[in-house]
This record gives C-alpha cells, sequence and structure tokens, in this order.
C-alpha cells in the first residue's frame, strides 16, 4: 500500500450481553431492514450459538451478500484469524454477536487496528438480570460500559420495578440509553431523571467526599461542560518519575462493582510546587479547569489548574464508590 494511501476503516456493528437476551433476534430483524442490509457485503460473525437460529431466507439478497461464521473457541478470536476470516468473507463490514462471558477487554485487544467499533448496543433478559448483576457483577459491567444502548428484553411491567434496572445502569453509565421491551413486543424508552448530587451548572462546584465516584465519571464522560469552571474537592495525590515538573495527579481509588476491580481514578493537575508529592497525601483542593490536550490523557482531558491546595485527612470512606 503506498505510503500516502490510507486503509479505510471495517465499521464493527457490536452485540454484547449474555444468552438468549435477545442479540440473534434484533440482528435477524436488522439484516432483513433494507436500509441496512443494502447489498453490502457483510460478514456476521458469531461468538456464540443460542437457541434461535438465523433465517437467511428473510433477508433482502437470501443470504448472498451475507456471510456467516462462527467462533466457538477464544483462542481463535484473534487478529491474525479476524483479518483472515474478513479477507475470505470478501465483506467490508463486520456485525459481530460477542460471547457474553469474553471481556471487551478482549475484545479491543485482538481486534484488527483497522476494525472500528461504530455502535455497541447490549441486550439482557429481564428475567435472568438481576441473578447476573448479583453474581457476576463484573460482566454486567464490562457489557454496559461499551454500549450505548441497554435493552432489557421481555421485561414486565407488573412484576419488575424499572428503577431497580435503571439504578444499576446508571451505577454503571449515565451516557447509555435504556429501553425495556415487553413480552407482547413494545418498547419504551427509560425516561426517570437523574441529576448529579452537584451542580455542575454553578461557577464554583464543590464535590462532596461521597460524589468523587459520580464526578469523575460524569467529567471523564463529558470533559467539556466543566471547562472553565472552578472545582473543589478532596483527594489523594500522587506522582510519577514520568510526569512533567509541575503536573501531578489528583484522584481516589474508585470500586465500580466488586474489590478486583477498584483503580486510581484521577485528573491531571498543573502546579509550580507539583514536585512535592513524592508519596499519596490526602489534599483539598480548588482549580480551574480547563479542557485540553495533554499527553498523559493521550488525548483531549480536563487538566485542572491548581489555585488553593492544602493538606487534609482522609475521607471517611478512602475507597470511592457509586453508592
Amino acid at each position: 500500500m503506498p505510503m500516502n494511501q490510507q486503509q479505510e476503516d471495517i465499521p464493527v456493528y457490536l452485540f454484547v450481553g449474555f444468552l438468549e437476551g435477545g442479540k440473534t433476534k434484533f440482528i435477524q430483524e436488522t439484516l432483513q431492514d433494507k436500509r441496512f442490509n443494502n447489498g453490502e457485503k457483510t460478514l456476521l460473525l458469531l461468538c456464540e450459538e443460542g437457541e434461535e437460529e438465523y433465517d437467511s431466507s428473510k433477508w433482502p439478497d437470501k443470504d448472498k451478500n451475507v456471510v456467516q461464521y462462527v467462533i466457538e473457541e477464544q483462542e481463535d478470536f484473534n487478529e491474525d484469524n479476524l483479518k483472515k476470516i474478513l479477507k475470505e468473507s470478501g465483506a467490508t463490514r463486520v456485525v459481530l454477536e460477542y460471547n457474553g462471558v469474553w471481556t471487551i477487554n478482549d475484545l479491543f485487544e485482538n481486534l484488527p487496528v483497522e476494525w472500528a467499533v461504530y455502535q455497541a448496543m447490549c441486550f439482557v433478559d429481564s428475567g435472568t438480570f438481576l441473578n447476573y448483576n448479583a453474581n457476576m457483577r463484573s460482566l454486567v459491567v464490562d457489557k454496559i460500559n461499551v454500549s450505548e444502548l441497554v435493552v432489557f428484553n421481555r421485561f414486565d411491567k407488573e412484576t419488575m420495578n424499572q428503577l431497580e434496572f435503571h439504578k444499576i445502569v446508571r451505577g454503571i453509565s449515565r451516557r447509555v440509553q435504556i429501553a425495556y421491551e415487553t413480552t407482547s413486543g413494545d418498547v419504551s424508552y427509560d425516561d426517570i431523571q437523574d441529576p448529579l448530587p452537584f451542580d455542575v451548572n454553578a461557577d464554583e462546584i464543590t464535590i462532596k467526599d461521597e460524589d468523587y465516584a459520580l464526578f469523575y465519571r460524569d467529567i471523564m464522560e463529558e470533559p467539556e461542560k466543566y471547562h472553565g469552571k472552578n472545582i473543589t474537592f478532596k483527594a489523594a495525590a500522587a506522582r510519577d518519575k514520568k510526569f512533567p515538573k509541575n503536573v501531578f495527579a489528583a484522584g481516589r481509588h474508585v470500586m465500580t462493582c466488586c474489590v478486583e476491580d477498584i483503580q486510581y481514578c484521577w485528573l491531571v493537575c498543573e502546579w509550580d510546587k507539583a514536585p512535592m508529592f513524592d508519596a499519596r497525601q490526602w489534599i483539598r483542593l480548588t482549580a480551574k479547569i480547563s479542557v485540553q490536550r495533554h499527553k498523559l490523557y493521550k488525548g483531549k482531558g480536563p487538566v485542572l489548574q491548581i489555585q488553593s491546595l492544602v493538606l487534609t485527612d482522609a475521607p471517611e470512606q478512602e475507597v470511592a464508590t457509586f453508592y
């Protein structure tokens, strides 16, 4: 390939969730829709096989432009094999039904670099969701985190509490849309208001200790709405030898679902006294937020220009959670 010629992305339409969640049904209907299945050669890549099978006779071209391929073993889901399968199929896009017990991290580590996820949707059986969340919480978080839409299938409005489902999803992501499909096929979208516990429209924003996890997720998902605002919160400061001289990290350890997933969630801070932080110290800072490119973000992100800073005690609960 000539050096000045860039290879086009291969669009990937990603469908995640657990067995019997409704992925196959939705993909079947999508491929029956001429607005989507308009003749473009498509690779239908299946990483698990449920009870429901695809009926290609209902597709516009009777399967002529859709090539199905099944990957049963996770070790076969690797970059070289995926490239080989795509080349043999002659397809220019991929519809991927991903295995519910394989992690999203494994997905992105093995996708060829030119494969770009254009859309990600999660499908869940409402009758088993609460059980999955109680016993395999990390996999639930894993799938919802990457999705733009979560669809709860077989939702019974008479026996199921929509607020309970809403709270679980919103504890993972504020940006994902939530839809409920009943057994009769009616679909409704979640419209429960879920305001932040602090006023993001204020010029001076103060974050309570118990709200750090919500604040961190929100500022990383929608940093632009914090641009130019002043923020005050308590954090653990830290430095790394690789940091620029005037930069330190301010953040908290956050637990999304279980002890195993606790991680230090921090923001870039700029201050001329940054070198004083050689080990973790609890601080209370006030800073002005500027959304800009920074090498520690590998792109754009919120950079805090420190206005005032004092040492303080640790919060009552050192590990922040989503309640």
